[in-house]
């Protein structure tokens, strides 16, 4: 019992530390070039750090942050659910390619790679057929979300290679 508790303390405490980290980045203002890879960096440290149920977490709730200070503008409103959607997607891919095989640099990057293109899908195919939004919004739900994936899984790999070097985290939970 004491170990189960210690381990959900330590999956909180984890999860809040990225999800306090991807909130910062949120608000500091950027252009998405920069806060959205950054922003699925952290999805993804979330994932390969404390596990696939903190990444999905932190994808659901930072649609929602971006809507209410304004980073998401309110045309784009309607397409939080399928930005959670896309983020969620994007942690699973990630995880099941990866799964057992976390510090495999080929898998990860296969796992960013074919979930990248997961997300980009939802994303893009929800503006074709499902969300009318205007042109130059659903433009930036699908080229730019492909990119921002893929950069923000580069930069999760450095920074997961570069916190194993120092020994920050051992291994997930």
């Amino acid at each position: 019992m004491k170990s189960t508790s210690q381990s959900m303390i330590r999956w909180v405490s984890r999860t809040a530390v990225i999800f306090a980290l991807t909130l910062v980045i949120q608000m500091l203002g950027l252009p998405q070039l920069i806060t959205g890879p950054l922003v699925n960096a952290f999805l993804l440290l979330a994932t390969m750090f404390v596990g696939v149920s903190s990444g999905i977490i932190i994808g659901l709730f930072t649609p929602w942050v971006a809507f209410s200070r304004g980073i998401l503008p309110a045309p784009l409103g309607p397409m939080i659910p399928f930005i959670m959607l896309g983020n969620a997607t994007f942690v699973i891919v990630f995880f099941l390619i990866t799964q057992r095989r976390e510090n495999n640099i080929g898998f990860m990057g296969l796992g960013i790679v074919i979930g990248s293109i997961a997300k980009y899908f939802i994303l893009s195919q929800s503006v074709a057929f499902l969300v009318e939004v205007a042109p130059p919004i659903a433009k930036a739900m699908q080229l730019p979300q492909l990119i921002t994936a893929l950069g923000g899984g580069a930069i999760a790999i450095i920074i997961k290679q570069a916190l194993i070097r120092t020994n920050f985290f051992k291994s997930r939970l």
